[in-house]
């Protein structure tokens, strides 16, 4: 995934946020243990609200850090190739470039990365949520920890592009919140192999890959993405696939506790979007996933 050299960098999309004080009320509820946090970070990966699951949507701000302003480190293609944050940047970009195009009527979302601990309009998070969307105030929220912990404790490849799923799958959930899609996902249970939960994020996933199909029509990349930046998608769906995880954290496999999709679905539904291009061929909610 190879940025163009002069290629212009919108940081005012992306904030860096430094570490802040201790979360209000004991901050999130994370026990037991090593597998409870890779329970929770899997929980919100991909959308779930962190107010949602702790009972944080009523605490009051956490003190944070201090801004960094990117806008003099972030400015063209080449600093996005030679820094972390400065992907990131251009990763947003690119996506908030390609959805006005496939989606009428939308509106860009700020990108907020934090270290440490964040305050939203979800409630309080640290850095062991892992990468989320906020619908309330609209933001992603994504500490680039995380990414370290998807190789790691998640045995995906990793690289550049792993990140870019990640982020093209939190802006899926901003197009969801904008077309009022989440609304479907509280109909019928809500855990399990056909729950509104599953195909709320099985269509993120689709949606991530359509983004990626029309990537270098943006006009911030080289050239389209290579078989191998696309690998590292795929491994990175198929790490975070519920039965995945489910057998690595607890030893078997129970589909009645599937919130995301099995690693197969996640793989099946990124690919959708990336082979066909086309959002409207992300409906999950219709027949089978």
């Amino acid at each position: 995934m190879d940025f163009k050299d002069d290629a212009q960098l919108d940081s005012s999309q992306v904030e860096s946020r430094g570490g802040g004080g201790r979360i209000p009320g004991g901050g999130l509820a994370i026990g037991g243990g090593a597998a409870g946090i890779v329970a929770l970070i899997v929980a919100l990966i991909f959308g779930i609200n962190p107010g949602d699951i702790t009972g944080g949507g009523s605490a009051q701000p956490a003190p944070v850090g201090p801004s960094s302003d990117l806008t003099a480190q972030c400015k063209t293609g080449q600093d996005a190739d030679q820094n972390e944050e400065c992907r990131v940047v251009g990763v947003v970009n690119s996506i908030q470039d390609y959805w006005p195009k496939a989606v009428q009527g939308y509106e860009p979302a700020k990108t907020v990365m934090f270290s440490g601990q964040v305050d939203t309009a979800c409630g309080a998070a640290d850095a062991s949520v892992g990468p989320f969307y906020c619908p309330a105030d609209r933001q992603v929220y994504l500490d680039l920890s995380f990414f370290k912990e998807l190789e790691s404790k998640f045995g995906a490849k990793g690289g550049p592009f792993a990140q870019a799923y990640v982020i093209g799958h939190e802006y899926g959930h901003h197009v969801q919140n904008l077309l009022g899609t989440n609304a479907k996902a509280q109909e019928g249970p809500e855990q399990g192999p056909e729950s509104g939960s599953v195909r709320l994020e099985l269509q993120a996933d689709c949606y991530s890959g359509a983004w990626a199909k029309n990537a270098y029509e943006t006009g911030l990349f080289e050239k389209p993405f290579t078989k191998t930046d696309i690998e590292e998608a795929l491994s990175a769906a198929s790490a975070v696939g519920d039965d995945s995880i489910q057998e690595r954290t607890q030893g078997r496999v129970n589909p009645e506790g599937f919130t995301h999709g099995t690693s197969a679905q996640r793989v099946k539904w990124f690919t959708t979007g990336y082979e066909s291009g086309d959002p409207g061929r992300c409906d999950t909610f219709a027949g089978n996933i």
